[in-house]
């Protein structure tokens, strides 16, 4: 039968306020017990109650009410919708009532309101800030460092939650927490270690903390939750690493722990911000011609088998390292060229854009127009020219210009001078040249007057 909540209530309140220590005990049980069953707005206001209740308690160490009412609250807290009652337990001071109970209780009752805690910081952000300003990072840091094994997860767990409040980031440097943060990625439910990988990959945008991030052994780490993480996990452990490869200190050492593969598998990911994320971090790793070789031969092998979206990606990451000089031969010797311009006739609009894109960033070198020349991309590119897209139009007249200007390619295209794609990118390349040649001569100009300008002492 289902009880009278409103009796119910009654009753508890009258207990609380007037009955025994045992009787309080005993109410505090039933509650416990009855709060995932009661409307919601029953255990609401039972929360001002216990609250006080462990307020006023909170001096006493001995008394075995305090962890019987933190057992009830984080009971409360599991109930209702979208984390309201949690929100409600912080708000009302019982929160700090539990920080200040925690570093001064035994171990049973300690265990008792890591957990409460642990729920609490999980299922509302506002009480994350709550224990961060009321010295809740200095306890959690303390207690790791003395190793207790028996409740070391929770512990973890709550950091990793903490660690998403700014003020919290910049205090686990102060107090030496970074290690315990990479710990905290390293163990632990996936949604904890996503949240741990996040907060290592904003701490690691400054220089001197991406260098003890690195001692502590977080390359390792972000490693091994690419591996096995899921997918927004590894998109998140991706980035991070991203963060860590902006020193160039670190490239050889991530391209040495195995990255280069995972990297290509984000690429083949259904996570279009993963690929982003493996793009990028595949042109800084490129840095490297040994890594450069590497990437692109899982490149070719995506070209080959990949989904329409992971060869647009690929495709991407070919037309950004044909930028670099050191690149540009290492594209040609992996047999890439040929196996884009058979994309330029691809079902996805998407695909031939990249595709084109990096064809005419490779036309800027001869030994590559040959070879495109030799895989049949002229008439190819002919045909783009009367494309719908624009930016597929704009790709193919760069390319023929580089055509049209090398002696030995000039009367491949000639038929295509007239062509108003052609003419209009011609216009725009000649602009852009004029102006860089301006500038050029305007600072060797400067060069030459700072030079002759005598130093006065």
């Amino acid at each position: 039968m289902n009880p009278n909540w409103e009796e119910s209530l009654n009753h508890f309140e009258r207990m609380i306020d007037s009955g025994t220590e045992s009787m309080r005990i005993k109410a505090v049980i039933k509650l416990s017990k009855l709060s995932n069953q009661a409307p919601e707005y029953i255990p609401s206001q039972t929360i001002p109650i216990l609250s006080n209740l462990i307020a006023d308690d909170s001096s006493n160490n001995s008394s075995p009410l305090q962890g019987l009412v933190v057992h009830c609250l984080k009971c409360i807290a599991r109930q209702g919708d979208d984390g309201r009652l949690a929100t409600e337990i912080g708000q009302s001071g019982a929160l700090c009532s539990i920080l200040r109970l925690l570093p001064q209780s035994n171990a049973s009752v300690q265990k008792i309101c890591l957990k409460c805690i642990w729920c609490l910081v999980n299922l509302c952000n506002e009480n994350r800030l709550i224990v961060a300003m009321n010295g809740g990072l200095e306890i959690i840091v303390n207690m790791l460092s003395s190793s207790m094994d028996g409740v070391r997860r929770y512990l973890l767990e709550i950091l990793s939650a903490l660690s998403l409040v700014r003020v919290v980031r910049r205090g686990l440097v102060s107090l030496g927490g970074l290690r315990f943060l990479v710990e905290a990625a390293r163990v632990g439910n996936m949604l904890s270690r996503e949240r741990a990988c996040q907060a290592i990959g904003l701490l690691g945008i400054t220089r001197r903390v991406r260098r003890m991030l690195v001692d502590l052994g977080v390359i390792d780490v972000l490693m091994e939750l690419l591996r096995v993480g899921d997918g927004a996990l590894k998109v998140v452990a991706g980035n991070t690493l991203g963060v860590i490869l902006a020193n160039i200190d670190y490239i050889d050492l991530v391209a040495q722990s195995g990255a280069i593969p995972l990297f290509a598998e984000l690429i083949q990911g259904s996570e279009s911000v993963g690929q982003e994320i493996a793009e990028d971090a595949f042109c800084l790793l490129a840095v490297g011609e040994a890594n450069a070789v590497v990437i692109a031969e899982h490149l070719v092998r995506i070209l080959r088998e990949g989904n329409a979206e992971s060869k647009a990606a690929a495709a991407n990451v070919f037309w950004d390292l044909s930028g670099y000089k050191h690149t540009v031969p290492v594209i040609r010797n992996s047999g890439a060229i040929p196996l884009l311009v058979e994309l330029l006739s691809s079902q996805s609009n998407e695909v031939r854009e990249t595709v084109s894109g990096a064809i005419a960033q490779l036309s800027y070198s001869q030994a590559d127009r040959e070879a495109l020349n030799e895989s049949g991309a002229v008439p190819l590119l002919l045909d783009l020219l009367h494309d719908d897209s624009e930016e597929l139009k704009d790709n193919a007249a760069e390319a023929h210009i580089n055509f049209f200007d090398d002696t030995l390619q000039h009367e491949t295209i000639s038929q295509v001078v007239d062509h108003p794609s052609f003419r209009s990118m011609q216009n725009r390349l000649g602009r852009i040249r004029g102006a860089s040649d301006n500038q050029t001569v305007s600072s060797m100009r400067q060069m030459n007057i700072d030079q002759a300008e005598p130093t006065r002492g």
